[in-house]
């Protein structure tokens, strides 16, 4: 019998209900990140015109990401809020572009009212950071029954929320109580088990030592049961390590996602989708001990 390296942690439902998409969990699938802000921490301004983003989310495409998060607002630690007006004038030409092109879209916002519109555009999933926590959020997922759903840790807001990395006890303990408690309140809303991805939040209300606890102790996290959602990509914890500023941690990005996947992420969300493609190809061929099909040209 050949054999196969085993993941960290397989996941525990077989596919992640996302809008018009039932999406397999058996291996990675790649998120590529399309920021259309002016400010956000890696690449603020460089897709913030809507044609300009347009063209990079088929970029993404091209280059092997199995689904798009869009998002008008910068989270980053210290960000200032947008308005919901504002966030949505961002994003409603780009969504109303790429919705059409069969592709699973996620669109990366707290707010109720903004994920109203999106799903009514026709969105996939929505990517909320503080895990449907805004009034009227819960309602209006029950009322989408096919709409994907990713529950994020954090605190506070992104112009405080590093003031409160305090945890009482083990980070690694107390983020995956916190998701489980949440995905149990979403579930108690009306929302199926086979919606919901958790993401603990890597630089939300962290610091860099718990980042890398909650990495290497990722597998944990799956004690909440149900599928996660890792994001790793440019942090500020990787220019820590590598002394690199943001767009120059591509290599560290996708050595953190690597590990992600190792550990049993189901989703990665990713700026540089090319090369975290290409490294998730070999590692999956080492595993297999074969050559995979040739890549989407």
């Amino acid at each position: 019998m050949r054999h196969t390296e085993q993941r960290g942690q397989s996941a525990p439902f077989s596919f992640w209900r996302a809008g018009r998409f039932d999406l397999p969990l058996g291996e990675p699938l790649v998120m590529g990140i399309v920021n259309v802000t002016p400010d956000s921490f890696s690449d603020g301004g460089q897709h913030d015109a809507p044609q300009v983003a347009v063209a990079h989310a088929r970029q993404l495409l091209d280059e092997g990401a199995h689904l798009l998060d869009i998002g008008g607002e910068s989270t980053r630690p210290g960000a200032a809020a947008v308005s919901p007006e504002d966030e949505w004038r961002r994003i409603e030409p780009v969504l109303r572009a790429v919705i059409p092109w069969g592709v699973p879209v996620s669109v990366d916002t707290r707010r109720t009212v903004v994920m109203a519109q999106a799903l009514a555009l026709g969105v996939d999933i929505i990517n909320d950071v503080q895990a449907l926590q805004a009034e009227g959020a819960l309602a209006l997922l029950a009322q989408h029954p096919r709409a994907g759903v990713c529950l994020m840790h954090m605190r506070g807001e992104p112009d405080s929320m590093q003031q409160q990395t305090g945890y009482a006890g083990d980070v690694v303990h107390e983020v995956t109580r916190w998701l489980a408690a949440r995905a149990a309140a979403v579930r108690s809303a009306g929302v199926a088990a086979n919606r919901i991805l958790l993401d603990p939040g890597i630089g939300f209300a962290k610091t860099p030592e718990q980042n890398l606890a909650l990495l290497q102790r990722q597998a944990e996290l799956a004690a909440a049961g149900y599928p996660l959602l890792i994001g790793w990509s440019r942090k500020s914890t990787l220019g820590l390590i590598t002394g690199r500023p943001a767009p120059q941690r591509q290599h560290a990005s996708v050595t953190a996602a690597l590990l992600a996947a190792q550990a049993g992420a189901a989703v990665l969300r990713v700026h540089d989708v090319a090369a975290t493609v290409d490294a998730l190809r070999v590692w999956q061929a080492v595993r297999t001990a074969s050559v995979p099909p040739p890549a989407r040209q």
